[in-house]
């Protein structure tokens, strides 16, 4: 088995992944690190949320920073404001023994435009964005991407479906010439290859991850069947089995998870929906409780707990089934996080049954029922 070492990672990074528990390297990792710090033209990575895709463009790129060169040189694109949050921890946790000044910044929508311009002011070296807002700093010439040598286009495939073709065809468009771009994506649907033809050298590196091995091992997947209208009292049921334990429950839809969050509170649980139609300080708000451990119970739809990194998680409910198989991946692997055991429940009706199946299909995993 090849050890980070092997993979060219310097020593003072491997000691900042040991005390982040990151003791083997991913299948992504794997495949990626060494072309990247080696080669490190165009790359395409197919690979879900949950397999290691921010250590596997992050440390080539801090590996690549010119500390001396006080503008960006790494821009790494990504759909939501949690994402980038969630990154840019991860980069400066990378660099917590390197004596290197390597800076990080994120900018994202939801925030005070003036602050971020005025930090982007300080020495930066990689800048995590959202591509609207860093369309934003582009009109007010508030960010020079002049020394930028690595794009990574983190979950391209959410960016899409979320409405940034336009806004990521104008970044591209300025960065194509003096970069290489890097691009990881849970799927290849027809806008992702328009923009590998359009913008990524024929000759791209392409890796795709196993999805077999995308699922947590320390993660206990199970499934109880009930009638649909009797799913509020099985979940009840479920959560007084938890006592004290904290965690998060899945809903497909945004309204399902305002309405279970409140039969929640007016069951006595200690909850808070999180979902699209919030503002960004609501969204904050609610984070910050959860994260504190003022909240036991995160409500939450796929989109919305993007990004989502809260530890000490004992449990995750899917009380509804998610749109796409990789949810199901991201989802579960909120719990089970820095080596602990986890546990992913699965509340369906009969006529699910089938839909569960095929999940444990196509990721390779057994879902048991509880009778």
């Amino acid at each position: 088995m090849k050890t980070f070492s092997d993979l060219g990672i310097s020593g003072s990074f491997i000691d900042a992944l040991n005390e982040l528990n990151i003791k083997k390297p991913t299948e992504i990792q794997l495949k990626a690190i060494p072309f990247l710090m080696e080669t490190g033209t165009d790359f395409i990575g197919q690979a879900q949320t949950g397999t290691g895709k921010t250590a596997a463009f992050g440390l080539p790129i801090l590996h690549a920073m010119n500390p001396e060169v006080h503008i960006p040189q790494a821009l790494i694109l990504s759909p939501t404001r949690e994402l980038c949050q969630q990154i840019a921890r991860q980069l400066f946790k990378f660099t917590r023994f390197w004596n290197q000044k390597v800076f990080v910044e994120a900018v994202y929508g939801g925030a005070k435009i003036d602050e971020q311009i005025k930090n982007l002011r300080r020495p930066t070296h990689v800048v995590v964005a959202t591509p609207g807002r860093l369309i934003d700093l582009l009109e007010r010439k508030a960010i020079n991407l002049s020394a930028i040598k690595i794009v990574v286009l983190d979950e391209a495939d959410e960016m899409l479906s979320m409405g940034f073709r336009k806004e990521l065809d104008t970044i591209l468009d300025i960065t194509k010439d003096k970069s290489n771009t890097w691009l990881f994506s849970a799927t290849i649907p027809g806008e992702i290859q328009s923009i590998i033809e359009n913008y990524m050298a024929p000759d791209a590196m392409r890796v795709q991850v196993n999805q077999f091995d995308v699922i947590n091992r320390d993660i206990e997947h199970k499934f109880v069947v009930c009638k649909k209208e009797e799913k509020p009292g099985m979940l009840f049921h479920f959560l007084k089995s938890q006592g004290k334990n904290r965690g998060l429950i899945f809903c497909r839809t945004k309204l399902d998870a305002k309405n279970l969050a409140q039969e929640l509170i007016a069951g006595n649980y200690n909850s808070e929906a999180l979902h699209g139609d919030l503002l960004q300080k609501e969204r904050d708000k609610v984070m910050r409780a959860f994260k504190n451990k003022k909240l036991q119970i995160l409500v939450a739809t796929d989109l919305a707990a993007r990004g989502l990194d809260v530890e000490e998680l004992a449990y995750v409910v899917h009380y509804h089934l998610p749109e796409k198989t990789e949810y199901y991946t991201h989802r579960s692997g909120r719990t089970a996080r820095a080596g602990r055991k986890g546990f992913s429940i699965s509340i369906v009706s009969q006529d699910e049954r089938s839909e569960l199946r095929s999940i444990e299909r196509e990721l390779g995993i057994t879902i048991k029922e509880v009778r």
